[in-house]
């Protein structure tokens, strides 16, 4: 893998821009993280792209450590990867295209999680829907970060995902770029729905994960196999004594379980057409399809591949040292407020519009209700469905 030297003026900018973003995280971090942002693009873009994108890193890392946090240190969310040695031992040092079954509300923060272990977290993209980058914060992190946000068109998105896949080309740090090939979320009437179509058309019947919608996996490795080694093919399940993940219960502190089982596929051993492509992308599900069967019969992926990914301190200091500079600057600032009725109502409507955003933000993550957010975004999933000839 190539990576873009810096030069001289740009070192420094990086190293100007390095305890900036450190900044971002010890004071109101998500706010000062969006104004260094917004500095990073308006000086550091029209520059150089690289440099944009590595000081990006860094603050991306910054902002969802916090969400790592979470997962790790507040609600004790166990994450167990299920890999062979050799596949893992190239973690975190090449780019990778990541498909995966979209079980659970947080199957992106569980890939957040992972990459943050081998050093990717600053790094990861996603192909999401476009009623994503209106959430507060999150998706604004996500619009400056470059991911990739989908209409409900082909004929709009072919030309967005073309684009965008190649602009990946010479990212200065190892990436994951995720794609989550169903389209939307798995449940109990989807997948039903999933079952009537694949029997009306001829298509094995799924019983653990829906139909996948193979143009976008077939425009992704079209357009990246030439810079990216690998796929990762994951396998999300939940083990039977654990309560299904969601984010209501993790900002509540309560545990849940999730096993990933990974297969890293090489995207040079990948079919060459784009038929063959959209088969193989197929077939991979049917063996998806097996694997979850075998882990709901075993409750495991098996022990042999467990791969131990210990709890790191990073999310933690992070979220330590800017909370103690958020309380101390609140300290100083709170107290004149609180001395005025006008002071009182300022932070009232200031908590008020945190716990608003709070719940979108909730909403959003949860599979029965995204869709109807989404709706009053005016988007839906990325893809339309695909029919037994691979047409949609």
């Amino acid at each position: 893998m190539t990576i873009n030297p810096l030069s001289k003026f740009e070192v420094w900018l990086e190293r100007f821009f390095r305890p900036v973003s450190v900044l971002g995280f010890t004071s109101d971090h998500t706010s000062n993280v969006k104004i260094v942002q917004v500095l990073t693009l308006i000086v550091l873009l029209p520059i150089s792209r690289s440099l944009y994108r590595r000081v990006n890193v860094m603050l991306m890392e910054s902002l969802w450590s916090e969400l790592v946090w979470l997962m790790d240190w507040w609600a004790g969310v166990q994450v167990r990867v299920y890999i062979d040695a050799e596949s893992w031992s190239y973690f975190g040092n090449e780019h990778a295209l990541v498909i995966s079954n979209h079980r659970s509300d947080l199957d992106w923060l569980f890939g957040w999680v992972l990459a943050q272990r081998v050093g990717c977290l600053g790094s990861t993209r996603a192909v999401m829907k476009k009623s994503t980058k209106y959430l507060p914060v999150m998706g604004w992190s996500m619009w400056f970060s470059e991911y990739i946000f989908l209409e409900r068109s082909w004929a709009k998105d072919e030309k967005t995902l073309k684009s965008s896949f190649k602009s990946l080309k010479g990212f200065p740090q190892p990436f994951w770029l995720a794609l989550f090939v169903e389209g939307t979320r798995f449940t109990a009437a989807k997948l039903q729905q999933a079952q009537e179509y694949a029997a009306s058309s001829g298509l094995p019947i799924p019983r653990n994960v829906l139909i996948p919608r193979t143009k976008g996996f077939v425009a992704a490795v079209s357009n990246l196999r030439e810079f990216v080694p690998a796929v990762y093919d994951v396998s999300v399940a939940v083990p039977k004594e654990s309560p299904p993940p969601t984010m209501l219960r993790a900002l509540s502190g309560q545990a849940s379980v999730v096993h990933l089982h990974i297969r890293r596929v090489m995207t040079s051993d990948l079919p060459a057409t784009e038929d063959g492509l959209s088969q193989w992308c197929k077939d991979a599900f049917v063996l998806k399809d097996d694997l979850l069967d075998k882990h709901r019969e075993q409750n495991t992926f098996g022990e042999e591949l467990y791969q131990p990914i210990p709890r790191p301190l990073k999310p933690l200091l992070v979220v330590v040292g800017w909370s103690a500079m958020l309380v101390f600057v609140s300290g100083k600032l709170m107290t004149p407020l609180f001395s005025t009725w006008t002071g009182i109502a300022w932070v009232t409507g200031g908590l008020g519009t945190i716990f608003f955003l709070m719940q979108i933000f909730i909403m959003s993550t949860q599979s029965e209700r995204s869709s109807n957010l989404a709706n009053t975004r005016r988007s839906t999933s990325s893809f339309k469905p695909v029919t037994a000839n691979g047409k949609s």
